[in-house]
């Protein structure tokens, strides 16, 4: 009886220590710290979208600095379709996003699954292959892969542009750490009830990792989305131009309107912020990836 009393008292202490009051000095210190990060982080891109509404007439250079446009136009976005090929340009860069979100949410799964379940003969040895695979800088192996898709007469064309970037070493990994995370009981009995290892792989894996396969899709998307130096490489027909390289000639051409470039930053940057908006609730639930529901 008095174990219990003392317990009942131990977690009301505890309780009573995570309830407590935060000071107001503290509180008011961290909306500081979260306003200082969000001014950094958001705000060159909330300008950017401001300069991009802002007519011809309107100074953008005034002091102190003008944030909201007094006369809101859409002319900017209209001459930089005017100018280049944009929603072209944005096509073709669709076309590989989702090329790569496809084959990496495919391979690094299924590579994931091997490393974290399967034993096999070398699986240590691979996992550190792709471990090493992340300190190699793109630029010291360019040359390898331009020379790889020329012999292949991949050149010039968009499966060139998505092949290196099929299988993300990241995202393997991300996807072995969340398939190691999943009880090993519930697979066992799979195992008794004679359920194959696809069986296992899509009846319970992928289920239980839908947190990491959404940020294994963004981080997909993003990379092949904003790839600026790969594409630049392999690509000489300005048909089959991405958007990010595309849009290089409003900087080089247009520079004295930073209005245009402003313009074609925001239409380049509008599906990342669309995505992740539709996958936000995912991508927060993958950070803590491994729980099974019952």
């Amino acid at each position: 009886m008095r174990g219990g009393r003392l317990a009942r008292g131990g977690r009301l202490a505890r309780r009573g220590r995570l309830t407590r009051r935060t000071p107001a000095w503290e509180k008011a210190l961290r909306y500081v710290l979260m306003l200082a990060v969000l001014a950094v982080t958001v705000g060159p891109f909330l300008w950017q979208l401001s300069t991009s509404f802002k007519g011809t007439t309107e100074d953008i250079y005034t002091s102190p600095p003008r944030f909201l446009p007094e006369h809101p136009t859409l002319h900017n976005y209209r001459e930089v379709a005017r100018i280049i090929p944009v929603w072209d340009y944005a096509l073709n860069s669709l076309k590989v996003a989702a090329a790569s979100v496809v084959t990496n949410l495919a391979g690094a799964s299924m590579a994931g699954y091997a490393l974290a379940r399967l034993r096999f003969r070398g699986r240590k040895a691979a996992g550190i292959a792709f471990v090493m695979a992340l300190l190699v800088p793109l630029e010291s192996i360019v040359i390898a892969q331009f020379t790889m898709v020329r012999d292949l007469h991949l050149n010039n064309t968009l499966v060139a542009v998505a092949l290196p970037g099929a299988v993300g070493a990241l995202n393997v990994l991300l996807m072995r750490n969340a398939f190691a995370a999943v009880p090993r009981e519930i697979e066992e009995a799979a195992v008794i009830d004679g359920a194959t290892a696809w069986q296992r792989f899509l009846r319970i894996g992928l289920p239980s990792v839908r947190g990491t396969l959404a940020v294994v899709a963004i981080f997909a998307f993003m990379g092949a989305w904003d790839d600026f130096l790969w594409p630049l490489i392999v690509l000489s027909d300005p048909d089959r131009f991405t958007l990010t390289v595309g849009l290089d000639y409003l900087h080089g051409t247009f520079t004295q309107n930073p209005r245009l470039v402003a313009a074609g930053t925001v239409i380049a940057v509008a599906p990342l912020v669309v995505m992740f908006a539709c996958l936000q609730r995912y991508f927060f639930r993958g950070a803590g990836e491994g729980a099974v529901k019952g």
